[in-house]
Order: structure tokens, then sequence, then C-alpha cells
């Protein structure tokens, strides 16, 4: 089962150092990162807890508006005209652009990361959870209408469930998306003293090659990371559903 992912890494790796040869001043060899992340293991252990506290804070704030505005424009149509060309236009503005101005409305405390991170996790949830909680087969809605059931027992037992798959379709996306909104918080906004992003900066400003790949790689560690937690979570709690047969 793993030896087309070990082939494929020492595919890649022979590339690297290859790259690393032909293009000392863009990949340093991989063995100069390996040395950095061993020889400073404290220094990015802690960079990297921040970051990743960034990034599950964000996610929570953004996911449970968005879950919460979700089912708002699921429920009522006027509210659904009022908000979603709102979202839209926050989905398509350059957050990179308003993190300068967060830092000036809430400081150089972690707020304005949170916010930008949740601001990016916001509109992928609530897509997918409004589609889900819009997607009910009609049969069976018209059974809990014939049965008198209530708008909140309709949501509670058919139209949650009924979203889960594309709640777990967008989770899938933000988990590892949450990483990158918080580095780039951390590049964008002022006054930035820990984290992933931060270390990054720093360490392109002094030309530390090894350092600034290292730290990439332990983002890359990160996303994978959470990826594999929200996939384990969907089978552990969709497995009744038809998309997790085949597994």
């Amino acid at each position: 089962m793993w030896l087309p992912l070990v082939l494929m890494l020492i595919v890649l790796g022979g590339l690297w150092q290859w790259g690393a040869h032909q293009l000392p001043y863009l990949l340093p060899p991989l063995g100069d990162v390996g040395t950095t992340l061993v020889e400073d293991a404290g220094y990015y252990l802690r960079n990297a807890l921040v970051t990743l506290r960034e990034a599950l804070g964000g996610l929570a704030l953004g996911g449970l508006t968005a879950f919460l505005l979700a089912v708002l424009v699921s429920e009522f149509p006027l509210a659904r005209r009022a908000i979603m060309p709102v979202a839209v236009v926050l989905n398509v503005t350059p957050l990179v652009a308003i993190a300068p101005a967060l830092v000036v409305a809430f400081g150089f405390g972690p707020a304005p990361k949170l916010i930008v991170t949740g601001l990016i996790c916001f509109f992928p949830i609530l897509i997918n959870t409004s589609v889900g909680l819009r997607a009910v087969p009609l049969p069976v809605l018209q059974v809990y209408r014939t049965v008198h059931a209530s708008r909140w027992e309709t949501l509670w037992h058919l139209r949650v469930p009924s979203a889960l798959p594309y709640l777990f379709a967008a989770l899938r996306i933000v988990f590892p998306l949450s990483v990158v909104g918080a580095v780039v918080a951390e590049l964008s906004a002022a006054g930035s003293a820990e984290g992933l992003g931060t270390a990054i900066s720093l360490a392109s400003s002094m030309n530390r090659l090894a350092a600034v790949w290292a730290s990439i790689a332990i983002l890359a560690a990160l996303g994978s990371l959470l990826l594999l937690v929200v996939t384990l979570l969907e089978r552990r709690l969709l497995h009744w559903h038809e998309t997790q047969s085949a597994h």
C-alpha cells in the first residue's frame, strides 16, 4: 500500500537535491533543512503551536458564525437575499489589504489574526452548509409535514443530518486552509512576534533559506495533520452515509 508513496517521495527528494545543486539561492539541501529542524526544534515547536492555536481559533470563529448564518439563510428566504450578497463581497475582498485596518481596530494581539483566519474559513462553510440544509428529499420533507413536525424538529432531525456530508466536504477544505489563513495573518498583520509566518519573514530577511523551508515543512505537516483529523472524524460520524461505503 505504501510503496507508491515511498517511491514518489524518493523521486521528489532526488529532484529537490538536484534543484538545490542547480539553484542554491532558491532551494537548500534537504540535509540543511533537517539539521535546522533538529537543532532549533524548540523554536519551531513553539512557533508551530502559536500558528496552530491561531488556525483553530479562527476556524472555530468563522465556522460557528458560518453555520449559524447558514441555518438562518436556509430557513428564511429574506435573510438569504440580505446575507448572501454580503458574504460574496467578503469572499472576493483581498483580506491581506484589510489586515492592517484590523490591527488598528483591535490592536497587536491575537484578535486580528483570528478574524483574518475566520474570514478565510467562513465562505466555504456557509455555502456548503446552506446547500446541504436545503438538499432534503421532498418526499421525506412531506412526511415530516404530514406528522406536523415543528420547524425546530425538522431542522434538527432532518435538515442538519442531511447537511453533514456537505459540511464535512467544506471542513476538508477549511481545516488545512485555516493554517494558510493564520500564516497570511501573521505575515500581513503588524506586530506579530511569534508564529511560523513570523519565523518565515525573519528567516527571509536574514537570507536563511534552510530556516524558511523548515518552517514551510512544518506548515505542510500541520495542514496534513488537520486534514487527517477531519477525515477520521468524518468516517466516525458519517459511517451511515453512502459516501463512506467505499472506505
